[in-house]
């Protein structure tokens, strides 16, 4: 069969478990500064993982690179089991589906038709699904309300909102989400890590960079966290969240401890001690 570059052939539904994105001995430089260093990562189909730790760890950078989007300095990353750089740009849009840190336009599209972009790779296959798939992802986002409105004249918070429903409509297996809860107020806090649930338990990836150690120990099933470009831990909330490494990572005293009555991690600062002048 000969599939012509600019009508990709959609991905075949992953089976749980599945590893839609990884990196080997990832390494990224900018400029001067080795921003990460020799990272080994795996994101599989049906789980969360949260990418963790304080400012300037890699976490956005790691993201970038396990979507293609930012070369590595050295070390491979596989999307879907090939190397990165042999997917093409509408392959990878079939695949993998981003959402930055922040989300700007320069012409006055209103908000469906900035979630209706996000069917732009379906293009040459079942474009009939689209009405139906673009208000069923303003509705998980909740913003079906103000669908007509500007996206220039929205809110932070509601600006995010629309970006994730774009993200959503795309309909790729692997989600790759950078801090999309920055702007949210508590109750979209909670629907947004409740969608990434909800797409691991439909069978997609999710990796998402958050900042709420409490959010990803109560929705991820993994957590990796970072610190200075390397992964210091790697693996379930429950076992990686302890108030040694997290206090010793974020270089500020942290007591971790299960929720009264459901038994979930909480992390908090530990303010116990003497306030310093």
């Amino acid at each position: 069969m000969i599939r012509l570059r600019n009508h990709p052939v959609p991905p075949a539904a992953p089976e749980p478990g599945d590893v839609l994105a990884e990196a080997e001995g990832l390494s990224v430089r900018l400029g001067a500064r080795e921003v990460l260093a020799d990272v080994d990562i795996a994101v599989r189909a049906g789980e969360v993982l949260a990418l963790v730790g304080p400012n300037g760890a890699g976490k956005s950078t790691l993201l970038s690179a396990l979507a293609a989007d930012l070369p590595p300095t050295a070390g491979t990353v596989r999307i879907h089991g090939r190397p990165a750089p042999s997917w093409s740009a509408p392959e990878l849009a079939l695949r993998r589906a981003v959402l930055p840190q922040s989300a700007s336009l320069s012409f006055p599209f209103t908000v469906e038709e900035v979630v209706r972009m996000g069917r732009a790779p379906w293009a040459a296959a079942r474009p009939e699904d689209d009405d139906a798939i673009v208000a069923e992802a303003m509705a998980a986002t909740e913003v079906t309300g103000f669908a007509a409105r500007p996206f220039s004249a929205l809110s932070g918070g509601e600006r995010a909102r629309v970006a994730l429903a774009r993200v959503l409509a795309q309909r790729a297996p692997l989600l790759m989400l950078d801090e999309p809860t920055a702007a949210l107020d508590l109750r979209h806090q909670e629907l947004v890590l409740r969608l990434c649930r909800a797409r691991a338990r439909a069978g997609d990836a999710v990796v998402v960079v958050v900042h709420d150690l409490g959010l990803a120990a109560a929705h991820a099933h993994r957590v990796a966290v970072l610190r200075g470009g390397r992964v210091a831990a790697d693996g379930p909330p429950e076992e990686v969240f302890t108030e040694r490494l997290l206090s010793e990572v974020y270089d500020q005293p942290v007591e971790v401890f299960p929720h009264p009555r459901t038994g979930a991690v909480l992390v908090l600062p530990d303010r116990g001690g003497p306030v310093s002048a």
